[in-house]
């Protein structure tokens, strides 16, 4: 069978023969020549068509950028060059008209992926995500503003904090700030007066380089006082916020940052105003940023709220406040403050809660309501933070809607009353990212900002320069560098309600402490009713363990009259003399008993004192009453409930005088053959190494804080006591027993090192001389008793 195709006879033929014989006959190598070159000529007609559209595509693109490639070059907002090729132009025009029709169709886009059922935009869209809200889009300005923050420019943030709970958690905020911080920065706390004593010491304390602090005070603000240079009736001032009736559990405070603008001083134009109760993930200097997308007509920047509080539909008759959709959350707010000057925003806010108070009657989330109700009447005053800004914890929240991705967090908001207990599917990886900046160490964040110049302080400034004076060479540099060590020192750090009363004759008990000695606060506890001033030696992570210790503890969290002050670990020596200054300074009563903390006073100590500084007519005389101490090596102990009863024990030998065995002459003064049979208070003189526990006026002297660790740090304190002419007196019905325990590190090394001792008598020397020049001749017999021992 023979078929006939195109082609010539031997193409004919030899498809024939493939025809007949299948795979018989082999083609002729002609056919092969012929086939090769009509394939050569198809691919040369492909390259040809190829390189024409690439010429063409080049040349298209190449008009494009000669009207559009140049502002890759050129300043922003420069005005555009006439074009002088009118083909030019013409392909200029329609690629313009192409990405107008693009932008709205993204804008179309948007706007339909931002409304919700309520017409109201969602959580993960605004105005630098995209194109602006319809009622932004004209605050638009022709020229883009700079987004940058300069290395050194200096940051503001406002913060309200008021209470010993509001003082501890903004450390957290602080700490998040400091940790991701470039920038200098100027912290504007607005405080009552606990707060601001809390704070003032915490930042002096802290001494982190390039760091502003300054307060303003709350009780002025809310009760509206008048300024200084007011002195006609006429220029009394209205309160502030007092008359706004508020149901939030931030009480009057959290109406503080209405009064920002007033409470703030006049040249500062803008501001970042944080609540306590938030945790930055990223530089705040990214945040500060965002003022430069400002409109001329925002003054506020904000994040929506993340609940359907404002919705009104939470609950049957549940009637919120008005606002905008969803409303605003006023936990990160960005504040132009010049510009909300110019336009009266004192007079506005307060307008505004007068008229929608006569119908709400009160606020139920303080100054949030407020702020909301302005921006419903006026909605071209915001500026729509996207909503990682302040991403809100609370329960029924939207947030998960504002982070994909763990870098998309940038502040965490912990903005619901059961804070860290709050319901969220990622709740766990919040706490624990809030739990690490709690038990951060602090001392880390005192690092130099490289590049800018450090703000002036003059403390910071002494310190280092009398550290480059020690000799690191000298054996005792270490005692030497930790005296000058600066703690860091938060005082108050739980709540504490005594109020001292103007009593002549009232006693707190002074004891210091570390985490090892933390069992024998609810023994001292039972065993004084009176106020007791705690300085706690711990770390950071340490503090927060003592925290929950207290807080579970039926006994500790009863009272209210304890004052836990902590001092924050640094160096390699226990400071005992420091952290009996920080605990004797923060007192509150005429008199203070100087004890230490693994001592059990007896029952009735407290009120025995008092009795006995009144019998005795202290507030007239300068003495310090002496309470004999005991001990006892048995971890069980009924505890003798009166003298006859020690003495009982004493003769039986279940209790001792104090270090009779190891140290007898730090007591032996006391003179406790007398103190059996003694039945009034008798005098005493000082001895050598004399170290009794006392009850003193609360302005005695100090403790040298030279004497870190152990060794001569209460001998020294009474020596100075006796160089002012202190009487000793010991009280013939008082009594306190030592309870054991394990040695403590430093006595440790002060038993095996000879250094250690060495440095010890070379401070104690030092101090002799240092008595010497304050108290003249009177202080030669301190060092004559030295040198005959």
């Amino acid at each position: 069978m023979v078929v006939k195709v195109s082609g010539n006879g031997r193409d004919e033929q030899a498809l024939g023969c493939w025809g007949q014989l299948g795979l018989g006959c082999p083609p002729d190598p002609s056919y092969w020549h012929t086939m090769l070159r009509s394939w050569r000529m198809k691919l040369k007609l492909l390259l040809a068509t190829v390189t024409l559209a690439i010429l063409l595509s080049w040349l298209y693109l190449f008009v494009s950028s000669l009207e559009y490639g140049r502002f890759l070059l050129l300043p922003p907002c420069l005005g555009e060059q006439p074009s002088r090729d009118v083909e030019r132009e013409a392909l200029a025009s329609r690629v313009r008209r192409v990405e107008e029709e693009n932008q709205q169709l993204r804008l179309q886009l948007s706007q339909a992926q931002m409304e919700g059922s309520d017409g109201s935009p969602q959580w993960g869209t605004s105005a630098e995500d995209g194109d602006p809200p319809r009622g932004e889009r004209n605050n638009r300005t022709a020229c883009p503003k700079q987004r940058t923050v300069h290395k050194c420019e200096l940051l503001h943030v406002a913060i309200v904090c008021a209470g010993h709970n509001a003082s501890r958690d903004v450390v957290t905020l602080v700490k998040s700030i400091l940790f991701h911080r470039k920038n200098p920065l100027h912290f504007h706390f607005i405080t009552d007066s606990v707060a601001h004593q809390i704070l003032q010491t915490l930042f002096q304390s802290w001494m982190v380089p390039s760091v502003h602090v300054s307060f303003y005070n709350a009780d002025d603000l809310k009760a509206g006082a008048c300024p200084p240079f007011a002195l006609s009736q006429a220029s009394v001032q209205r309160p502030e916020v007092s008359w706004i009736p508020n149901k939030h559990y931030s009480g009057i405070y959290g109406l503080m940052k209405l009064t920002l603008t007033k409470a703030l001083p006049s040249n500062l134009s803008k501001v970042i105003v944080l609540d306590t109760d938030i945790t930055f993930a990223t530089d705040i200097a990214e945040l500060w940023a965002v003022f430069g997308k400002f409109s001329e007509k925002q003054v506020i920047g904000l994040v929506e709220n993340q609940s359907d509080w404002y919705l009104g539909n939470l609950w049957k008759n549940h009637k919120p406040w008005p606002a905008l959709g969803r409303g605003f959350n006023t936990g990160v707010i960005l504040l132009l403050l010049d510009r909300l000057r110019r336009l009266g925003w004192e007079q506005m806010w307060r307008l505004t809660a007068e008229r929608e108070l006569m119908s709400m009657l009160s606020t139920s989330l303080a100054d949030q309501d407020i702020f909301n109700a302005v921006i419903k009447q006026d909605p071209s005053l915001v500026y729509r933070l996207p909503c990682f800004w302040n991403v809100q914890l609370s329960d029924h929240t939207r947030s998960e809607q504002c982070y994909t991705e763990l870098s998309d967090l940038k502040v965490i908001h912990w903005n619901s009353p059961k804070k860290l207990r709050v319901k969220n599917k990622h709740v766990e990886f919040f706490r624990n990212l809030y739990l690490t900046f709690l038990e951060y160490d602090g001392n880390l964040l005192r690092r130099e900002l490289f590049g800018c110049a450090s703000l002036p302080s003059p403390p910071r400034d002494q310190l280092q320069q009398a550290l480059e004076e020690l000799d690191e060479d000298d054996p005792c540099y270490d005692f030497r560098q930790q005296h000058l060590t600066q703690h860091r020192i938060h005082l108050f750090f739980l709540q504490y309600e005594f109020l001292a009363l103007p009593n002549p004759t009232d006693v707190t008990l002074v004891a210091q402490l570390s985490m090892d000695r933390l069992q024998m606060l609810e023994a001292i506890c039972k065993h004084w009713a009176g106020p007791i001033s705690l300085a706690l030696y711990m770390s950071d992570a340490e503090a927060q363990q003592f925290l929950r210790y207290a807080q579970a503890s039926e006994v500790l969290s009863a009272r209210r009259n304890v004052a836990y002050h902590i001092v924050y670990k640094e160096g390699q020596f226990y400071p005992i003399n420091l952290l009996r200054n920080v605990a004797l300074a923060n007192t509150q009563t005429p008199y203070v008993f100087l004890t230490d903390i693994d001592f059990l006073p007896m029952y009735g100590l407290y009120d025995y004192l008092r009795n006995s500084i009144q019998q005795l007519e202290l507030p007239q005389r300068k003495a310090a009453l002496i309470v004999p101490a005991f001990e006892t090596l048995h971890y069980r102990l009924t505890f003798p409930k009166s003298k006859a009863e020690l003495l009982s024990m004493l003769d039986m030998g279940s209790l001792y005088t104090f270090r009779y065995h190891v140290w007898p002459k730090g007591h032996a003064p006391t003179d406790y053959a007398k103190w059996r049979t003694a039945t009034v208070p008798y005098r005493v003189a000082w001895q050598p190494d004399f170290e009794p526990y006392v009850v003193v006026r609360r302005d005695c002297p100090r403790y040298d804080q030279r004497f870190v660790g152990f060794g001569w740090n209460k001998v020294s304190h009474i020596m100075e006591l006796d160089a002012q002419e202190y009487e000793l007196l010991v009280l013939p019905n008082a009594f306190m027993i030592h309870m054991p325990h394990a040695p403590s590190f430093d006595i440790s090394k002060f038993r095996l090192s000879a250094g250690y001792r060495g440095c010890l008598q070379t401070l104690r020397e030092e101090f002799h001389q240092d008595l010497s020049r304050r108290y003249g001749a009177a202080a030669l017999k301190y060092l004559t008793a030295e040198r005959s021992l």
